[in-house]
């Protein structure tokens, strides 16, 4: 595996990959990868001959109070696991190779930005299209892999996608989860052992929810309430949002008629974790 830190090494990399007749696959991450960032190196290596992988935590997705600081930061030990998937390239960039002094363009989309986590989380969406055009930018890829577990996240960048004509197909991997339900998570690593089992309820809800639309309840408000009723059964979680959105456009659903996203966050402890599911 190649490691690069500069625009220019990885250009140059991905030039020669594909001036030798091979399709880019590009799956970013943030580091600190589990099986479910591995589920997506494996889902390039599998459609694309050549996969490279980002890791850059990003300053611009965060706000002011959240978890930049002590964001999970495990270089060594993710080299060792994309090595052992043969990854052919790694990006690490530093901040200052991302954003250079006086850097202020933003991509921004509108309107579907402030949805979801976009409205807990002001700003965090104009990060995350940010960095991932400037990505797609610096590696050209063919095919790009995100997970189902951001689920806002990918429904973002593909609109970004499709407004701004990025020659890049988007593949969308289901969540990776424990045997238990628990959705794989970076911040996982933040939940005490009472906390793990506390944060069990985010899939139970969703779960539900699952079960009472399998039965034919297609009311979102009543489905709604179910799953506030179920995830508020554990005292120590505090909701941030339970909501039942079109999966491509993230606006509320009345009534499930077609296919749906029911998304939840809530905090266990101080950490956020978010999870989802799909119906139809």
């Amino acid at each position: 595996m190649k490691i690069v830190s500069t625009i220019a090494e990885t250009r140059a990399a991905v030039r020669a990959a594909k001036a030798a007749g091979k399709t880019v696959g590009f799956v970013p991450t943030m580091g600190a990868l589990h099986a479910g960032h591995i589920s997506l190196v494996r889902a390039a290596k599998a459609r694309c001959d050549y996969v490279a992988v980002s890791i850059f935590v990003n300053p611009t997705q965060f706000g002011p109070s959240e978890d930049l600081a002590r964001y999970p930061r495990t270089f060594d030990a993710d080299c060792e696991k994309l090595i052992s998937e043969k990854v052919n390239l790694l990006f690490a960039p530093s901040v200052e190779e991302m954003y250079p002094a006086g850097a202020s363009t933003l991509v921004i989309a509108e309107g579907i930005s402030e949805r979801l986590d976009g409205h807990s989380r002001p700003g965090h969406f104009r990060g995350v299209t940010t960095v991932v055009a400037k990505l797609f930018h610096i590696l050209d890829p063919n095919v790009a892999f995100f997970g189902q577990k951001d689920a806002a996240q990918a429904a973002i960048i593909q609109r970004m996608v499709r407004d701004l004509a990025f020659p890049v197909d988007i593949v969308v991997c289901p969540i990776v989860r424990e045997s238990d339900g628990l959705a794989l998570s970076s911040r996982n690593v933040y939940l005490s052992a009472a906390e793990r089992k506390q944060a069990l309820v985010l899939s139970r809800t969703l779960r539900e929810v699952e079960t009472r639309w399998r039965a034919g309840e297609r009311d979102s408000a009543r489905l709604i309430e179910i799953a506030r009723r179920v995830l508020l059964s554990e005292p120590e979680v505090r909701l941030d949002y339970i909501e039942i959105v079109d999966p491509a456009s993230l606006e509320a659903i009345a009534n499930i008629s077609q296919p749906a996203l029911v998304a939840v966050a809530a905090f266990v402890g101080s950490t956020r974790l978010i999870d989802n599911l799909l119906l139809g």
